[in-house]
């Protein structure tokens, strides 16, 4: 195998003061942040699909990257292979130790399901060729439901129940390869799980066909032994008008109504909080705080343009209280952080994809050592702690314990007992806190 990144040696930490563009200024893999190595902490991963997959066309142009295995009349599985070389010669060069997968981006589709799925199991054996010379693991792999004309109406809520059985057949296979290749979980993009107008859509069967088409996953996991995290993605809209994952609360309300609580987490990506209304923070807290935190896709979208534009991450403010939420519940467990962000289209050159991604994983890396310093310093704990802990004793606990009613309470405020007075909620000062670790934290 030749080499295609030629002018790109192995990336290495050469710390914050290096004039190389292609180094890691705050990534150093072995450094110990709360205890556990930097690399550990963040299970940084590359995503199949936007970097290697994807040509850079948009709904006005065709592809601009230099993609051979794209090429018109080359064969299939030739190309596909020859993107997996190049994909992990990627992966080992940056010096990730997972990435992420579509079915459909490693292996091309047949003529009918059965080559395709001798497609997926040929290349299965490839990559995992690939992973045990590199060292590289699978962090999750997912099935794209969604690319296909069969699937212009949605995979599981369809409304022809044939789209949703081969939906089935398809998602089967895609995690049986997940588990061939060690993955450590599994997730399920439902990019058209949604409607695009409601003259023509039966809401409450889509999303019991939804409801169902999950518990037949959560079965299968069970029944192969497979041992990794099941995750929804929640996303609001684009390509569809609504989504019926739109976001982390509603997805917790949607597994919560039909008994799939425990069952499955969210993988929650950055530029579809802030398309759904919500910071990341947000996203991310709510998870932590209700128990459904899985993992992360990191990007960003453009504050300027209402769409997925899937770029790498680059605010350290932003990432670092995102972070803080996911230190403050335990870490990543048996999740990460995928890069599932895309070149811009005119960022034509080999190297650009190590460019955008070193600056990401170094992002990443510095909000860390920021989150890190925020657990540490304790003054944001000290904070909410203080300003609930009220609910903690007297009139809180009887209230959250049960044991008084309207009446009582109606009765305790008649007759003096309970006058309350504003309580600052010192988000000034609180954000100074965050400004300042965040200017002396290297």
């Amino acid at each position: 195998m030749s080499e295609f990144f030629t002018d790109v040696s192995p990336i290495r930490y050469e710390g914050p003061d290096t004039t190389t563009d292609l180094a890691y200024r705050f990534y150093d893999p072995d450094r110990i942040v709360l205890g556990k190595r930097m690399e550990d902490q963040l299970r940084i991963a590359v995503a199949y699909w936007h970097s290697f997959a994807w040509p850079g066309s948009d709904v006005f142009g065709a592809g601009t990257f230099d993609r051979p295995w794209a090429d018109v009349g080359r064969d299939p599985m030739e190309a596909a292979k020859q993107k997996a070389d190049v994909a992990f010669e990627f992966f080992a060069k940056l010096g990730t130790p997972f990435f992420c997968f579509h079915d459909a981006d490693l292996a091309p589709a047949g003529e009918t399901f059965a080559e395709s799925k001798r497609n997926l199991e040929e290349m299965v054996d490839y990559a995992a060729g690939h992973m045990a010379t590199t060292g590289v693991k699978l962090l999750w792999g997912t099935a794209n439901l969604f690319s296909h004309p069969r699937y212009a109406a949605g995979a599981a809520t369809n409304p022809d129940p044939e789209v949703f059985a081969y939906a089935a057949a398809q998602i089967k296979n895609a995690i049986d390869a997940t588990q061939r290749l060690g993955g450590a979980n599994y997730v399920l993009w439902g990019g058209r799980e949604g409607y695009e107008t409601l003259l023509n859509t039966m809401m409450r069967q889509e999303s019991e066909q939804l409801a169902r088409f999950l518990h037949m996953v959560v079965d299968y996991k069970h029944s192969i032994g497979f041992e990794g995290m099941l995750m929804i993605e929640p996303k609001p809209q684009e390509p569809t008008k609504h989504q019926y994952d739109y976001d982390c609360s509603t997805v917790h309300g949607f597994l919560e109504r039909y008994d799939l609580l425990g069952e499955l987490f969210v993988n929650i990506e950055g530029n579809h909080a802030t398309l759904a209304g919500h910071s990341f923070h947000h996203e991310v807290a709510y998870a932590v705080d209700n128990g459904i935190f899985g993992s992360i896709d990191a990007n960003r979208g453009d504050p300027q343009n209402g769409w997925d534009t899937d770029q790498f991450p680059n605010s350290v403010e932003e990432v670092s209280l995102a972070l803080y939420e996911v230190l403050r519940g335990g870490g990543l467990g048996t999740g990460g952080f995928n890069f599932d962000t895309k070149l811009r289209r005119q960022s034509m050159s080999r190297d650009d994809l190590f460019h955008g991604h070193v600056g990401g994983i170094d992002t990443l890396a510095r909000s860390l050592l920021v989150a890190a310093e925020m657990i540490e310093d304790g003054s944001l704990e000290e904070a909410r702690a203080a300003r609930y802990a009220g609910w903690s004793t007297g009139i809180g606990a009887e209230i959250m314990g049960g044991s008084v009613s309207l009446p009582i309470l109606e009765e305790r405020v008649v007759a003096g007992e309970i006058d309350p007075s504003p309580v600052s909620g010192r988000q000034e000062q609180l954000e100074n806190t965050v400004n300042r670790i965040l200017r002396r934290t290297v």
